[in-house]
């Protein structure tokens, strides 16, 4: 094992010391130190809250989102459902059903054998990145966003502050740091996801307090192999020892690979245990906390200034991490009813995002989305000025189930031939229609009708009416190069749709030329309390 070196903070993200933590104000919006004054954010929520939204994450729309760690080896949970990725710590919390499973699998359960030792398993050992790189581009997305560490306490990058780390144990390879150099040899943006902010209680007696301790059994085997303590700890509490931890591997990250955009989870800290972060009551511990993350997202934003690379910043969960407007607006399985201010869904083809073996059954009971219910949910979100983070699973040897890929090569075929409503595309001034099950796109002086039900009747487009004939240019079928009879009355605009709807599947798009500008940029629900009311809650411990 190589040495852990404990690399320097910036002068920006250098912690109070512990008595200092105690007396932090809440709501405290000091200035942060940074030795150029010219850099554009200067330490406040009020100065991040201006972060523009970079092109190629509004124009790209399309991510692929990665679950891969040594939680993959097991690909096992409960009930066969729910996030797979959560298994580790569901292994010390519900010990009656794990420990027999551990047992009749591996002979042996913690404290003897735990987490730790499924490690070796994960090897990679089929996993080529130029192919995944290669396939990610071929179907069609933009960007990618893979976990570096998810709450397990596991590395999948070259870390010099944890030995639990990829090139150290397990692969004995750069997982991050591979993939990135393949994803940016086709073009495509990167950004490696940090889960760590709830590290503290995945393996704790308590999950989301400020203070806890290790359970029994985890603090056995750590007794029996000191080296655990980095895998499971080392803190169990959100202290300025863990915070400053997690800022020092995040800054690890981002000077090892330059992430286009930081991806972090949510906080359910901010919200729990006697805390109200955004409203300003915090405990001095998760107020400390704050101050460091408003820190670390200043010095991201800056580097990234610097660097002239178009950064972004993912603000997670129905109580959101960061003040509004600070980043992107982002849940699992997030789906708006109406046009809101930038966000994005990062949803699954099942009910895991870690791999789940049950799932590759032809007869799995439970729900596995189909491609016309990915494409359908994918031309919503766009339509509400969303982009559609879609998630694969892939098993420790680094090879991704075929199931998914079969969906994700029916994804990338329809974009082949309606992409044009979706890249670059904007919101309309609807976003869309009862009858005819039609979501709306706009580019310019096009709008785009897509009918997410085979369209066998004339389509009447409601939020026309009003029009001319000297309003509408033509309209096209997107894949086909038949004619596409239209007529305007008092009503509106409406599409006759050709009895040879083209070899398109799922969804079919009509492309309407018109005489001026589409997008109306004033269509948005800024009140992120009403943009959100309404929609699906997220099951922090991952049950489906």
């Amino acid at each position: 094992m190589r040495n852990i070196l404990v690399l320097a903070l910036l002068p920006a993200l250098v912690g109070v010391d512990a008595q200092a933590a105690n007396n932090l104000k809440l709501n405290n919006e000091s200035q942060v130190s940074h030795s150029n004054l010219s850099q554009p954010y200067d330490g406040t929520w009020r100065s991040l809250q201006k972060m523009p939204v970079p092109a190629w994450f509004d124009d790209g729309k399309i991510g692929i989102f990665i679950h891969w760690g040594p939680y993959s080896v097991i690909g096992h949970r409960k009930n066969d459902r729910g996030y797979a990725e959560h298994t580790p710590k569901m292994i010390y919390e519900d010990p009656d059903y794990y420990y027999p499973y551990l047992e009749s699998r591996w002979g042996a359960h913690p404290p003897e054998f735990g987490y730790k030792d499924i490690i070796p398993e994960f090897t990679a050992e089929h996993w080529d990145p130029d192919a995944w790189a290669e396939l990610f581009e071929q179907v069609g997305a933009k960007y990618v966003v893979m976990t570096a560490e998810h709450h397990d306490g596991w590395a999948n990058w070259d870390s010099e502050l944890t030995p639990w780390n990829a090139v150290d144990k397990g692969p004995k390879r750069d997982l991050v740091g591979d993939l990135g150099k393949a994803l940016r040899k086709h073009g495509l943006k990167y950004a490696p996801s940090y889960h760590r902010e709830r590290h503290t209680g995945f393996f704790a007696k308590q999950k989301y307090a400020v203070h806890s301790e290790a359970r029994p059994d985890i603090l056995e085997e750590i007794r029996r192999n000191p080296e655990a303590k980095m895998l499971y700890g080392p803190e169990f509490s959100y202290n300025k020892a863990f915070v400053d931890d997690y800022v020092a591997r995040w800054k690890e990250i981002q000077e090892k690979y330059q992430p286009d955009m930081m991806w972090l989870d949510d906080f359910p800290i901010y919200t729990r245990d006697g805390n109200n972060v955004r409203a300003g009551i915090a405990k001095p511990e998760i107020q400390y906390l704050d101050d460091q993350m408003r820190a670390m997202i200043t010095d991201y934003m800056n580097n990234g200034a610097a660097q002239n690379q178009a950064v972004y910043v993912n603000n997670k969960g129905g109580n959101r991490n960061w003040p509004d407007g600070v980043g992107n607006l982002e849940k699992d399985n997030l789906k708006l009813k109406v046009i809101g201010p930038k966000w994005q869904s990062c949803t699954t083809f099942g009910t895991s995002f870690g791999y789940l073996a049950a799932e590759e059954a032809l007869d799995y009971p439970h729900k596995k989305k189909s491609v016309e219910e990915v494409i359908h949910e994918m031309v919503e979100i766009v339509s509400r000025n969303g982009n559609f983070l879609i998630n694969i699973g892939p098993k420790a040897d680094g090879t991704i189930p075929e199931w998914q890929v079969e969906r994700l090569r029916s994804m990338g075929e329809w974009l082949s031939i309606n992409g044009e409503a979706i890249y670059a595309s904007r919101y309309w001034k609807v976003n869309g229609q009862k009858q005819g099950h039609l979501a709306f796109t706009v580019k310019d002086k096009s709008v785009f009708a897509i009918a997410l039900e085979k369209p066998l009747a004339p389509l009447l487009i409601e939020a026309t009416k009003g029009w001319t004939r000297a309003d509408v240019k033509s309209v096209k079928l997107l894949g086909s190069s038949v004619d596409v009879k239209w007529q305007i009355t008092e009503q509106g605009l409406t599409i006759i749709p050709p009895k040879d709807l083209s070899h398109t599947k799922y969804a079919w798009t009509f492309k309407i030329e018109t005489a001026s500008q589409q997008h109306v940029p004033n269509v948005i629900e800024h009140n992120v309390e009403r943009v959100l009311k309404g929609t699906k809650k997220v099951d922090l411990e991952g049950n489906m």
